[in-house]
């Protein structure tokens, strides 16, 4: 049997880095996951983008939203939320399940582990798990197929372009440590 590629809702929070998102989102473009989010998603990452990086312009920060959107038609999640949303330790997140349980999505994608508890989501389906679970994951089933999309996200920032080294510092930096350990041996792929 062959890769079949999950349906993942993006938390705010792994779209507000800037190199997590632009790998996340290429691996969604590559196929490799069926990325969704919605636009109160959207609003929050760009809403703490623009209130720690005063230098970012917000229409900058849109163009990027639409961008996303463009890049990845289906991932707009958009409707009414459905009945049995669970209660979760921050009510602020339950959209974001409500987003999952409305894309027939397998996984939150979120840095917030304890927002979203296995305990509360198991009965609709969804569990929670970091990008740095979710891209070794990945990893372990297309491993030639990530470091292509890992390369491709690296390519995408043609204003500064890092080195694969860099680029690897960087996701190391936002936290993607055991995904960074197991691209080290590909890094000249990147």
């Amino acid at each position: 049997m062959g890769f079949k590629a999950p349906v993942v809702v993006y938390d705010t929070c792994v779209l507000y880095p800037f190199h997590t998102r632009n790998l996340l989102v290429q691996c969604a473009a590559d196929g490799l996951v069926r990325a969704r989010w919605t636009d109160a998603i959207h609003d929050e990452w760009i809403r703490n983008v623009a209130a720690v990086a005063p230098s970012v312009s917000a229409a900058g920060l849109l163009k990027v939203r639409d961008l996303m959107n463009r890049v990845i038609p289906d991932a707009h999640v958009d409707g009414v939320w459905p009945v049995g949303v669970p209660i979760l330790p921050d009510p602020g997140d339950r959209h974001v399940v409500a987003a999952g349980m409305c894309a027939s999505a397998s996984r939150i994608v979120t840095w917030n582990l304890r927002h979203f508890p296995d305990t509360a989501l198991i009965d609709v389906g969804l569990r929670a798990e970091t990008p740095d679970a979710l891209l070794m994951d990945l990893f372990g089933g297309a491993d030639d197929a990530v470091v292509a999309s890992v390369r491709r996200a690296r390519l995408n920032l043609r204003r500064t372009t890092p080195s694969p080294l860099e680029f690897i510092q960087a996701m190391e930096r936002q936290g993607l440590h055991r995904f960074v350990a197991a691209l080290r041996d590909r890094e000249m792929e990147l």
